[in-house]
């Protein structure tokens, strides 16, 4: 399925995500951290805005949504779950539901742990997730409401999707997430190149995601906390997955 995705900067380091359907003629926009540069690239796109998709209640990922909507019309799609902490539902949805976006299948994945509630949409015949604060490029949210064990299962849930998946997350980190991938999987080739690779794309001003799945497979220490060379490393041999996922989690907060 051919759908135009626009990445647009917002705040200091968010993003916002525009995916527009041409033959459908319909846009929908996954976070709103604020309004005007939302509507400054419909403006600059000629697109009209059908929906808004909210993964999780955090201010900067909803402070936007009202301003945008009463800008637009545009219908707000959130989880049940949350519906007491954000914007105004249109359409409240619950992880394993799908909803249509012009032609396509819209799968909601419970990905809890940054917060309880959060939702990732998965849209598999454009091969994209929209993953907002759970994973990120070479990283994962804080658990701020969730344990270790919950955020590990909601990583799990989105490891499995096809590696070909465009992982567009919810914020520019990469660059210190790789600095501190490289201190858990020092000799990881692969992690090392895109560390580079990361570093030169920052010097050019230029964002770091979205990613394809199957290189956060390769390089981000959060899916990989049940990789036996990883555990050695940590002296962790032998210890359940979502035990080494916490302590990686727990070196990150304090790197």
């Amino acid at each position: 399925m051919p759908l135009t995705l626009a990445t647009v900067p917002c705040l200091s380091d968010n993003y916002a995500y525009l995916i527009h359907d041409p033959a459908a003629g319909r846009t929908a926009v996954i976070d709103v951290p604020e309004a005007a540069p939302v509507l400054a690239a419909l403006s600059e796109h000629g697109w009209s805005l059908d929906e808004i998709w909210i993964t999780h209640h955090h201010h900067d990922h909803v402070g936007g949504v009202d301003t945008l909507r009463n800008e637009t019309g545009a219908r707000v799609t959130g989880a049940r779950a949350d519906d007491h902490r954000l914007p105004r539902l249109d359409r409240a949805v619950a992880p394993g539901d799908s909803f249509d976006f012009a032609a396509a299948p819209v799968e909601v994945i419970e990905v809890s742990g940054h917060t309880v509630g959060h939702v990732a949409f998965h849209i598999p015949a454009a091969k994209m997730a929209f993953t907002g604060d759970s994973l990120m490029g070479l990283g994962c949210g804080r658990l701020f409401e969730g344990d270790a064990a919950m955020m590990w299962d909601s990583l799990c849930r989105l490891r499995v999707l096809p590696g070909d998946t465009l992982i567009c997350s919810g914020h520019e980190y990469s660059q210190s997430n790789a600095r501190f991938a490289l201190t858990i999987e020092p000799d990881n080739a692969a992690l090392a190149a895109r560390a580079a690779a990361i570093d030169a794309a920052r010097a050019a001003g230029e964002a770091t995601v979205p990613v394809r799945l199957s290189l956060e497979l390769e390089t981000n220490p959060f899916l990989r906390a049940d990789q036996p060379a990883l555990k050695d490393r940590l002296g962790l041999t032998g210890t359940p997955d979502a035990e080494v996922f916490g302590e990686i989690r727990r070196r990150k907060d304090s790197f």
